[in-house]
């Protein structure tokens, strides 16, 4: 007897080790090279103040004109409010998939899954998207520029730099981002150099473009452009999906994303006070399809305005670049919570030998965004709907879910005068979702085509990842915060990453 329970121990000892070789590997984790400066950057070059200064600022102006100041103002109440959300939660969750991990944890898998539906199309979309818009910029420079090939090579050029060693990526962002502080310093200082108008004016009396001048802008103006600011300022929590790659990670990633918002609101909001002070026409600038561009020209001449159109050219390949540094860390976070089978699961969780940098999952990203390129710019922006808003939303639920639960009663950060950023946060949004739905011609597509998303989300939970068994997300640890006795935190080794 004894000996055959030998042999049937043996022979299952031999079937487990078949079934566990059957298995997929654990992931290698992301190398910890980064500290706060490197996430400044790639965060800012997510966020990338001066493109959006120069591609989504002008349609601010042209809506609410002066009024633009308030909508910058209000925007960034909001953006701050939604930066401490983000804070938060990302202390507690500093993990490479970001919001729907976030959500997954306080809400619900399904919850978090639905996150991570709406975010595949943000990631994959928007690279191609601004990179289309490449060639009308430099237009200004070389006209007639063809708008695919452009952005097919910008985008293929990006994906291969985005595979190499993250700290070099945040060098490389870094630089670009010079590049941009220099163009906004361009603005700003040609635009206080001869002021017109002074800012009290502006503020007290703010007036829009209308068809035979100038009026008095209104709220519902001021409030239309409040929401498009908010699109503008936004790119500060794309922090988190750098996180498993930043040294003390809990503890750390709240400072970037708050100076990231910080640093975001000072780059577009003090070139729009410069350039309404210092504009000889008013309604000119606020009517311009280029309005900081036409401010440079009238005073620094054609020459220093060529310039700047490259210096924006460059500011849109900078968050390309970062852009899909960001989205090759969310999808190696869905492929390491097996969210699409073998192969491409272990395809998007390969990371290089000597970068140390998902980088299959970097060149399939890359290749989706140069398949897109493909696509008009008109059906790309009707695709992308409006998955911010989402984001959004469920961000602040899962705070509000999160601290009523105790999941974040340890998180290293705590978001001040709770529930005041997640109210915030969803106010407005509730604001931005009427807007959209009564604005016929974008805004309810939009709305229609994020819900797509969602039910589309939804519909591939049910009937593919739970036909494979239970679905959450896998937090790796790397560290455990614990309380001394002042109250601060320190740093307790142990996990995995």
């Amino acid at each position: 007897m004894l000996r055959c329970g030998s042999i049937g121990a043996v022979t299952g000892l031999r079937v487990a080790m078949l079934d566990k070789r059957r298995e997929p590997e654990a992931p290698i984790g992301l190398q910890r090279s980064l500290g706060v400066i490197g996430i400044l950057f790639l965060t800012l070059s997510v966020t990338s103040p001066v493109s959006s200064l120069f591609v989504i600022v002008p349609g601010m102006l042209r809506i609410a004109g002066s009024g633009a100041i308030w909508a910058m103002l209000l925007a960034s109440i909001v953006c701050i409010a939604t930066a401490y959300i983000y804070a938060e939660l990302s202390s507690k969750w500093p993990v490479a998939g970001g919001e729907y991990v976030m959500v997954a944890q306080t809400l619900g898998p399904l919850p978090g899954f639905v996150m991570l539906g709406v975010n595949v199309f943000n990631n994959v979309l928007f690279p191609p998207a601004i990179a289309l818009g490449l060639a009308s910029v430099l237009g200004v420079v070389v006209p007639g520029l063809p708008a695919v090939p452009i952005a097919v090579g910008v985008i293929a050029a990006s994906t291969l730099i985005a595979i190499l060693e993250i700290r070099i990526n945040a060098w490389i962002t870094g630089i670009f981002l010079l590049i941009e502080l220099l163009a906004v310093i361009a603005v700003v200082v040609l635009g206080v150099s001869d002021t017109v108008r002074p800012l009290s004016d502006l503020l007290l009396n703010p007036v829009m473009p209308v068809q035979d001048g100038l009026i008095s802008a209104s709220p519902a103006s001021i409030g239309v452009a409040t929401s498009i600011a908010i699109f503008a300022l936004n790119g500060y929590g794309a922090a988190v999906y750098f996180g498993e790659e930043l040294h003390e990670a809990p503890r750390k990633i709240a400072t970037a994303i708050v100076w990231a918002v910080g640093v975001t609101v000072l780059l577009e909001g003090v070139p729009i006070i410069a350039a309404l002070m210092g504009a000889p026409d008013l309604e000119a600038l606020i009517t311009s399809d280029d309005p900081f561009g036409l401010i440079v020209r009238l005073r620094a001449g054609d020459g220093a305005a060529n310039w700047l159109s490259i210096g924006v050219a460059l500011s849109i390949v900078n968050a390309i670049i970062a852009c899909i540094l960001a989205a090759s860390r969310f999808f190696y976070g869905t492929a390491r919570d097996k969210c699409w089978g073998r192969p491409i699961d272990q395809w998007l969780v390969a990371i290089h030998p000597r970068y140390n940098s998902p980088w299959l999952g970097t060149l399939i990203v890359g290749g989706a965004g140069i398949a897109c390129c493909f696509v008009p710019l008109d059906v790309l922006l009707v695709l992308s709907g409006t998955g911010l808003v989402a984001i959004y939303v469920g961000i602040a639920l899962a705070l509000i879910a999160g601290r009523r639960s105790g999941v974040l009663a340890d998180a290293p950060f705590k978001s001040p005068f709770f529930p005041l950023a997640p109210g915030v946060t969803l106010l407005a949004l509730a604001y931005v979702i009427w807007l959209n739905w009564f604005d016929l011609e974008e805004g309810r597509l939009g709305l229609l085509m994020t819900g797509a998303q969602i039910l589309l989300s939804i519909l591939y939970y049910q009937f593919v990842l739970l036909r494979r068994g239970e679905w959450n997300t896998d937090v790796p640890v790397s560290a455990e915060w614990v309380p001394d006795e002042a109250q601060s935190f320190r740093l307790r080794s142990g996990g995995t990453l």
